[in-house]
């Protein structure tokens, strides 16, 4: 069974709002609806609605005319197993030592490597985001000098592959802590997978408000793969929970944003050891004076 994509630009964001709102009362009704800027500041729309059964032509036709946008394109989107097509797609990831991979590639797996499985359905933090590579070849570059972490804590840690990787050279439990329960529970179903039950301990936190965060600080070792917003509210908590010397491995920020973000840590006594670019994307690593 096939499902339909029918698709328009036009002029002016209000213009292409409006032809979104009368898109969704069509009948058939589509089963979403997207809005979206076709470049930054060039003020041309793009309008586009998904359909489990084929839109009707004329109604299509009277909404593009009544709107001034362009002829509606309607693409036909065959059926497919779209979980099997993203593994297919996602290819082991190799951040130094670390060697992060799927069900489906586990014949790929080398022998010298710290390997960690990851399902590639299980979202945010398959490796594979310059977000979590970043991380993940910071926290290598680390280890190569001789650094070794006894206490360390992930934050936000969605998949939990940065307490993992840490687990696996860490001689005490890892702590994974995230805002959001359903993230909790794929942290917890990836340590089963990878056979560190006992070595990683999952839990639902807002920041540091668990008991259990408090009562494990300081850390030597705090990796905070979030966002802007949230990074620049915890700076004084994250230096507060480090130990003298501690490590701060911050991602989950444009490279725009590293500046002010790193300004936020320097007030807190903290100094940039290391920035680490991919792409859009940044990861700043920190210690504690």
């Amino acid at each position: 069974m096939s499902t339909f994509n029918a698709a328009t630009v036009l002029a002016g964001k209000s213009q292409s709002d409006s032809l979104g709102e009368a898109l969704e009362v069509m009948d058939p009704a589509p089963a979403g609806v997207g809005v979206f800027e076709v470049e930054d500041g060039s003020d041309v729309w793009e309008v586009c609605g998904y359909f489990l059964d084929s839109p009707d032509d004329i109604d299509l036709a009277l909404l593009s005319a009544a709107f001034d946008a362009k002829a509606f394109v309607v693409t036909e989107i065959p059926k497919q197993d779209w979980i099997a097509k993203v593994c297919r797609d996602l290819p082991p990831v190799e951040a130094g030592r670390f060697f992060v991979y799927g069900s489906h590639d586990t014949h790929k797996v080398p022998k010298a490597r710290i390997s960690l499985l990851i399902e590639a359905a299980m979202a945010f933090g398959t490796g594979h985001h310059g977000t979590t590579l970043g991380c993940l070849k910071s926290f290598d570059r680390l280890l190569s000098k001789g650094q070794i972490f006894e206490n360390v804590l992930d934050l936000g840690c969605g998949t939990a592959v940065l307490a993992m990787a840490a687990a696996l050279v860490a001689p005490q439990t890892v702590i994974a802590s995230d805002i959001d329960p359903v993230a909790v529970e794929v942290a917890e179903a990836n340590v089963v997978a990878n056979n560190l039950e006992g070595r990683v301990l999952c839990v639902e936190s807002i920041g540091f408000k668990n008991p259990i965060l408090s009562k494990k600080a300081p850390f030597d070792l705090i990796f905070a793969n979030i966002l802007k917003g949230p990074l620049m509210d915890l700076a004084p908590d994250i230096s507060l929970h480090l130990c003298s010397g501690g490590i701060a491995v911050l991602s989950g920020i444009l490279v725009e944003q590293a500046d002010e973000i790193l300004l936020a840590y320097l007030a807190q006594n903290m100094r940039l050891t290391n920035r680490e670019d991919l792409g859009e994307w940044t990861a700043l690593t920190l210690i504690k004076e």
